[in-house]
């Protein structure tokens, strides 16, 4: 994972109040920045092209000085991937947001945490902005071993690190993470990472096991097989 910082006049204001919000970032190809036009029905560039938008955790906005910065995870192929390996000081970016983040309740003493790589950011938020009275059960799936990094401290976190088997689809160590956990009758939910995952851990958790949906949001931030430069929409319950 690589952090990037982006900065510039146009990002002075920009405050991102709630943990686990997103921006949208329009990433550039090798010939450099090209702003697509909105058709009344999608994006697409001059040359006909759907631009490459991805969406992102903004892991630290400061209004005051226009700094924004975002953490990528660096994996073979996808032009997320391809321009965060490669981007240098001056290069120009475009983003918009931010997207409504997840509203704490500062009277909840029981959360459930859990996502795969692409969550990290936003569980190092909720981590470092959750009540500290709060007890907290986090799970983490990480598809190599040596993925593992320090999170931010919380007196009452639990983090447990799932190491995804190599023949099994994204997301499964996290399913079975998150259905192996106690429910207490209070608990605060918050999951995020591949579709069809979070999608089999909604069903079990909402419909099943009938936790309030007030008390549970769960996102699909991206879809296995979908191709990399495909844009993905985000599921939410």
């Amino acid at each position: 994972m690589t952090r990037v910082t982006l900065s510039g006049p146009e990002l002075v204001g920009l405050a991102v109040e709630d943990p686990g919000a997103s921006v949208r970032l329009l990433v550039p190809d090798r010939s450099g920045l090209v702003i697509p036009n909105w058709t009344g029905n999608e994006f697409l560039l001059p040359d006909g092209r759907r631009p490459a938008l991805r969406t992102l955790t903004p892991r630290r906005a400061d209004p005051a000085t226009g700094e924004l910065d975002v953490d990528i995870v660096i994996h073979e192929g996808g032009a997320l991937s391809e321009w965060a390996s490669r981007v240098a000081a001056g290069d120009d970016a475009a983003i918009s947001g931010p997207g409504r983040g997840y509203a704490i309740d500062p009277d909840a003493r029981a959360y459930l945490l859990a996502g795969d790589e692409t969550a990290i950011p936003a569980v190092s938020q909720l981590l470092e902005q959750l009540p500290h009275a709060a007890t907290i059960a986090a799970h983490v799936e990480i598809a190599h071993a040596d993925a593992r990094f320090a999170l931010p401290a919380h007196p009452g976190a639990s983090i447990e690190w799932h190491v995804l088997d190599g023949s099994s689809p994204p997301g499964d160590a996290m399913v079975t993470a998150v259905l192996a956990a106690p429910l207490p009758d209070d608990v605060r939910i918050w999951i995020a990472g591949e579709a069809a995952a979070v999608q089999r851990i909604r069903r079990e958790l909402l419909t099943t096991r009938g936790v309030p949906r007030s008390r549970a949001i769960i996102r699909g931030y991206w879809k296995f097989g979908r191709g990399a430069d495909e844009s993905t929409a985000d599921d939410e319950s």
